[in-house]
């Protein structure tokens, strides 16, 4: 039966078909030939409880409100704010396209909308002081990590509808630590080559400029205020917070900034649509997938063979990452968290496992994995959008793999580091 399932998935992946119709083939064939107690309706009932959860609303809203303000010039005021005041260092712009990425991931919640909204601009300013164009790429797709671990992130929304009984309100506020540790990393790292390349510098703001540019950052500063604060002191839930950002989001862009026009909603609108649509068919069928290997107890044989009878925590937390960390260099990121988080997620607990630690170690190797080769998705998104060849996207990506597997290992070593906010 495992074997079917896997013949099946890989050869239709190889043939090109988008991964949910891989995951619903290989489900459906199993039930009617290894199953027939089961009526393959049921697989459909899993599909519609799949996308019924009252915490996927926050999806749509949040890439909604990323959407309203990309379209809009928050990214740019961002990028200003954090320009005016450390552009000028050795590596500044470097810096500043890792707060930048940081800030937005607050906005976004995901790893492709900040390598489209802040690689664009900060591309041009990194080359214009003498970064190659690898190198800034590079930077760009690495730093874009962060945003799938800053609040709000829809890794962490997925993860909590694959796991019971877990906060994403608690997720959000965990995945603050391990966000500002990348965040540093890079930084430091950003300080180092431009020492050892003499990267020229950038010019540096009057205090005057700065303060002209802090004015027009404070309301985008704000978005991450209201919802990381609301959210830690219980005055909404996260998906309360997701409708708070799109208010937000339209009052910034349409009343103060008067960014965008009333009839361009509609257009930002669709577009969301498209993507949310996409990703509510992925939980859809993964919830079936998922429900199918749980009944056939495949977890239960899969990590019994991996991980043997009596696994100490520290053990489920490598595997986990190893497994997660290579599964999205190969397939997007949500599908693995709802495929693999139900089959791991029981054996982690068993070992004693802090489910909101074992969350950020998901979501952190599932951002690892999106920027990291043969396949991962921010490579192809920074390949399309920057227009450049994959060998030339990756050429610079190996000294932040490497910074990332070494947080990775203190993340899952020092569960503090997530949890020490709640």
């Amino acid at each position: 039966m495992i074997a079917t399932m896997l013949t099946i998935m890989i050869v239709l992946l190889l043939l090109g078909f988008p991964m949910m119709i891989p995951m619903m083939a290989a489900a459906i064939v199993v039930v009617i030939f290894f199953m027939p107690n089961i009526d393959p309706m049921f697989l459909v009932q899993q599909m519609m409880e799949g996308i019924s959860s009252y915490v996927l609303l926050a999806v749509p809203l949040f890439i909604f409100a990323a959407d309203i303000m990309s379209t809009g010039k928050t990214s740019k005021r961002l990028l200003d704010f954090v320009g005016a005041f450390i552009g000028h260092l050795r590596g500044g712009y470097a810096i500043t396209t890792a707060a930048a990425c940081t800030l937005f991931g607050s906005i976004s919640g995901s790893t492709q909308a900040t390598v489209v909204a802040i690689g664009t601009p900060m591309r041009k300013r990194l080359l214009s002081v003498g970064y190659k164009d690898s190198s800034a790429i590079a930077l760009i797709i690495n730093a874009s990590d962060i945003a799938l671990l800053i609040p709000p992130s829809i890794g962490m929304i997925i993860y909590a509808l694959a796991a019971p009984r877990v906060s994403v309100g608690d997720l959000f506020i965990a995945g603050i630590g391990p966000g500002l540790l990348i965040f540093a990393m890079f930084a430091i790292y950003s300080f180092i080559h431009a020492k050892i390349f003499n990267i020229p510098l950038a010019p540096k703001y009057s205090w005057k400029e700065r303060w002209k540019v802090t004015v027009k950052a404070l309301f985008p500063l704000g978005f991450p205020a209201i919802i990381v604060g609301g959210i830690y002191f219980g005055i909404f839930s996260p998906t309360e917070a997701a409708g708070i950002s799109v208010l937000y989001a339209l009052i910034l862009e349409l009343l103060i900034f008067r960014t965008i026009k009333i009839p361009d909603v509609p257009k930002i609108a669709l577009s969301t649509g498209l993507v949310t649509s996409a990703v509510f068919i992925l939980v859809a069928a993964g919830q079936a997938f998922s429900w199918l290997i749980s009944y056939a107890r495949i977890p239960q044989m899969l990590t019994e063979t991996v991980l043997g009878s009596d696994p100490t925590a520290l053990q489920v937390l490598l595997i986990v990452a190893i497994f997660f960390f290579i599964g999205c260099m190969f397939v997007d990121p949500i599908v693995v968290i709802l495929i693999l988080t139900p089959i791991f997620y029981p054996a982690a607990m068993a070992a004693g496992v802090d489910p909101i630690h074992l969350g950020i170690v998901i979501t952190f190797q599932a951002a690892l994995g999106s920027a990291t080769p043969p396949f991962g998705v921010d490579i192809f998104t920074a390949s399309a959008v920057f227009n450049k060849s994959y060998l030339d996207v990756i050429k610079g990506t190996p000294p932040y793999i490497v910074m990332l597997l070494i947080a990775s290992v203190l993340i899952i070593l020092f569960e503090e580091i997530s949890l020490f906010l709640l």
